[in-house]
């Protein structure tokens, strides 16, 4: 009835690449209306043509053939990163989590910015606009060095025109529900006693290629760096921080290395000398981790990373990033995989996770990353999944629902509201403990790529709406995951509601030639979310067979101050518990449409069936048991008539009446009126159905 997968996008400019293209204007305070559109920052003056993820498509409208024809409950409508502006931010309502005057309720970490340049790579902020070879900097510019420091306090961690209003310290408020903060001191610059490059390039990226003659690589940036603040401030002064970032001048080679790669030159032998070493002996192009090539220039970049207590950035490194690598620093391993690996592997947590791709997320998305100032890609990441929040202990135990797989049987299903992760009210989520372990059939990721690995030990179910630092997600919906309690990558898995290729453009090559997203993109996860009802270009149900778990989406609800929450289930397949199940459906009248035109019938439905008392799960799950889950049917034989039942499964709780509607269209020619015929039975107990009739007259 619905084309499927129908999706909508949001408009945005198209603008024709040029050297002379222009910038945007300084960035608003989140407060602020949006600017007016203007030229977008992630153009890059260096390609020929514009790029797909600055075309948009019309917004579409969803509707059931007819004059006034019904619509679904909850249609999936996701956005591609590439698209998305700042006007795609919403505010999380009745939170100013910016606020640097409000601290972490448990703890607020203190965190050394240390910035460092090289002899042969300034701080590419005091530099003329587009002055560098990539086209930076942008937006600000001429910064003296002495001042960089404090810009760079300023641009990660206290609200501004040029950050909008977004800080280091918001994002980790909003994603704690206030536990955590983060305050920032700022020292240096200091001058690093070797060249840039010599700390870019090392054994693991570059597997020991492209080092100039003469010259010694893989030179250890925190050696050098923790040096140079010591000797400047002394071990006394260093202690009373928590954490470090050291901050490198010029780019990152994660934001480079494919824009500045297979984007702008068509093969390694096209890369030319601007891009290419000081030594003419080397080639113009090196080793890079995803590919074999990518600029020598790009190459020599340092890649941010994390280890006990310190970081590493580069100026475009977003602030995701160090968002990211904090995480790490807390504890948390990475979940990401390799996009471009032979053979391919899907992405794991994909755009809805920090420690994955979630970093990358903001206005422009991925190959915007390369921007200096970091205002596109990686500016807005992703909140942590639910997984990795109960690990670093920022969200409540009360409001997690923690259950078990083998108790679902003896419990029978069990029904919540789960509410939107940013919300941080009412249920986070679902935590179901898989205590025998995955019982999947193993699969073989050498040759599926969307083989998981097995080895799981949960599924959680939590709920993604698109406002605070989820407004640069893809879509909001229902999330699915499977996770392990190790941090053994993959240790989050999302489970795709639409896991066929999205086959969509990622770049246009240098010779015009469109590269389509590889099965291993994250943005193949763009539309992963659950939805409510049929028809909604997604999937309201998902039923894992081998583990005996059938996990619904039932309604979404979106109260008055715009907070989404959806109403899940989650039952198992060998057992409906000690409830008495039972149903009853009551018949009912409705008027006739206009020939061409839809009706509907509202039809109660009454759970008939009693509670009983259930033990076995972590918690006490009397609150979420006392109803049941039942599938809706609607047909008619009258001629010229069709039904649809917008959601195709509801719930009522013991004792409960709950209307169910089905949709009626009457056709030109039709019989004058008809009898729709509607069953509802028990997903616990299908003997227990009943049936009967809308009469439409």
């Amino acid at each position: 009835m619905f084309m499927r997968r129908l999706r909508a996008k949001l408009v945005v400019p198209v603008v024709l690449l040029t050297a002379s293209t222009g910038l945007i204007t300084p960035g608003r305070a989140a407060a602020d209306p949006p600017p007016e559109p203007t030229t977008n920052p992630w153009q890059m003056r260096h390609w020929p043509q514009t790029q797909p993820w600055q075309e948009g498509e019309p917004l579409r409208t969803w509707s059931l053939p007819g004059t006034d024809g019904p619509t679904p409950v909850d249609p999936q409508n996701y956005e591609l990163p590439d698209t998305m502006t700042w006007d795609d931010y919403k505010r999380i309502p009745g939170t100013t989590w910016n606020d640097p005057n409000v601290k972490g309720s448990v703890r607020t970490f203190r965190g050394a910015l240390v910035l460092l340049d090289y002899p042969d790579q300034p701080f590419v902020v005091t530099q003329p606009k587009n002055s560098t070879i990539y086209g930076n900097p942008q937006l600000v510019s001429d910064i003296p060095r002495a001042q960089v420091a404090q810009f760079y306090k300023d641009f990660l961690n206290t609200p501004n025109e040029l950050n909008r209003g977004h800080t280091i310290h918001e994002y980790w408020m909003e994603d704690s529900g206030g536990r955590f903060g983060i305050e920032l001191g700022a020292f240096g610059a200091y001058r690093m006693p070797n060249k840039s490059y010599q700390y870019g390039i090392e054994s693991q990226m570059q597997r020991g290629a492209g080092c100039p003659a003469g010259e010694t690589c893989q030179r250890n940036l925190r050696t050098d760096a923790r040096a140079a603040w010591i000797a400047d401030v002394g071990e006394e002064t260093a202690a009373q921080y928590d954490f470090i970032f050291y901050l490198s001048a010029g780019q990152d080679e994660s934001a480079t290395w494919q824009e500045f790669g297979e984007m702008k030159f068509q093969s390694k032998e096209d890369v030319n000398d601007d891009f290419g070493p000081p030594d003419p002996a080397l080639p113009n192009w090196n080793n890079t981790r995803y590919v074999e090539w990518t600029s020598w220039a790009a190459s020599s970049n340092i890649w941010p990373n994390a280890t006990q207590g310190s970081s590493t950035q580069a100026e475009s490194s977003g602030m995701s990033t160090y968002a990211h690598e904090f995480s790490h620093i807390l504890g948390i391993g990475d979940n990401y995989n390799n996009p471009y690996s032979v053979p391919a592997r899907r992405a794991y947590s994909g755009p809805w996770e920090m420690l994955d791709r979630g970093t990358f997320n903001g206005p422009g998305g991925p190959h915007s990353r390369w921007l200096i100032p970091a205002v596109g890609g990686s500016s807005m990441g992703a909140q942590h999944m639910l997984r990795n929040k109960l690990k670093l202990g920022i969200v409540d135990e009360q409001n997690v629902l923690r259950l078990s797989r083998e108790a679902l049987g003896s419990s029978g299903v069990v029904v919540a509201r789960v509410t939107a992760r940013a919300a941080q009210q009412g249920l986070a989520g679902v935590n179901v403990a898989m205590g025998t372990g995955d019982l999947a059939a193993p699969c073989d990721v050498n040759t599926d790529p969307l083989c998981d690995g097995r080895g799981y030990q949960n599924y959680t179910v939590e709920v993604v709406d698109r406002m605070g630092f989820d407004s640069f997600t893809p879509d909001s919906g229902v999330l699915l995951a499977k996770t392990k309690n190790q941090d053994a990558a993959p240790f989050i898995w999302t489970v795709d509601a639409n896991p066929q290729d999205i086959d969509k453009v990622d770049f246009v090559r240098p010779d015009g030639t469109p590269a389509k997203m590889t099965i291993g993109d994250y943005r193949q996860l763009s539309d992963a979310l659950f939805h409510a009802g049929v028809d909604s270009g997604s999937e309201y149900e998902y039923v894992d067979t081998a583990n005996r778990l059938h996990f619904y989406v039932l309604d979404v609800q979106r109260d008055r101050r715009g907070i989404l929450s959806y109403t899940v289930a989650v039952r198992s397949l060998d057992g409906a518990g000690p409830h008495v199940r039972g149903v009853k459906a009551y018949p009912t009248v409705s008027l006739a449409p206009r020939p061409g035109s839809w009706s509907k019938c509202v039809v109660p439905v009454r759970n008939t069936g009693k509670a009983a008392p259930v033990t076995g799960h972590p918690e006490d799950v009397t609150a979420y048991v006392g109803s049941d889950v039942y599938r809706v049917a609607a047909s008619t034989r009258a001629r010229g008539w069709t039904t649809w039942v917008p959601n195709a499964v509801t719930t009522a709780k013991f004792g409960q009446t709950v209307p169910v509607t089905v949709y009626v269209k009457r056709d030109a020619g039709a019989v004058r009126s008809a009898a729709v015929q509607l069953t509802a039975t028990s997903e616990s107990d299908p003997t227990k159905s009943a049936t009967t009739s809308c009469i439409v007259l």
